[in-house]
């Protein structure tokens, strides 16, 4: 066999036994993050006194979809960008869907309510708290992601460092809906999509810090 020819063979087998392994290993590393999360959780929020009740409305299973359906492109998007020269591809689409229908249901609800009761739609009673709860509850998920993608290749560390902090937003607010009480599709559509936020603006500053190789 030519020299030219084993290189080629060789790089051949290396690309397709190195992309299911970086999904694979962020996944797991996920997963370690998601029981920090939820400990979080059960022990300093606890579970919500209705939650039998509410597993039957469908806006908890929005607010529960909503940010599991961010969760699952942010990490489809961190997988690949964990890959020199591999775009971030379309999962962005799946994450801007997923906000566009939040909005649109926030919208309709809002316009169908009196003035007098818009108030409550928007700030509910957890407000103050709910996207910091949502950022601290996200910060395993941060740090598992980042420490998978640090054992990676990634080039565009600011992406990738953003979608890694989209991943655990979306994550951390899913474990999140687990504790909230609040049930209206403005308040999630704000103060759920700010608290996601903020570690995507944290992931997005820590990349180019924890990711350089």
């Amino acid at each position: 066999m030519k020299t030219d020819d084993l290189i080629a063979l060789l790089a051949t087998h290396a690309g397709a036994e190195r992309r299911p392994a970086t999904g694979a290993a962020l996944a797991r590393a996920v997963c370690l993050g998601l029981l920090g999360a939820l400990a979080i959780v059960l022990a300093g929020y606890g579970l919500n006194h209705q939650f039998p009740r509410v597993l039957g409305m469908p806006l908890f299973w929005m607010k529960l979809g909503m940010p599991m359906l961010v969760a699952l492109c942010a990490g489809v998007m961190a997988a690949r960008l964990a890959r020199p020269g591999v775009p971030a591809g379309r999962a962005g689409w799946g994450i801007a869907l997923a906000l566009v229908v939040v909005w649109g249901v926030a919208a309709g609800q809002w316009l169908a309510a009196p003035p007098s009761a818009r108030a409550e739609l928007l700030w509910g009673q957890t407000w103050r708290s709910c996207a910091f709860s949502i950022g601290l509850i996200a910060l395993p998920v941060l740090v598992a992601a980042l420490g998978a993608l640090r054992e990676m290749a990634p080039t565009r560390l600011r992406l990738a460092g953003a979608a890694a902090g989209a991943l655990a937003g979306g994550a951390g607010a899913a474990v999140y809906a687990l504790h909230c009480p609040e049930l209206s599709a403005p308040f999630i559509a704000v103060w759920y999509m700010l608290g996601m936020a903020l570690p995507v603006a944290l992931g997005a500053w820590l990349g180019p810090r924890v990711l350089r190789w």
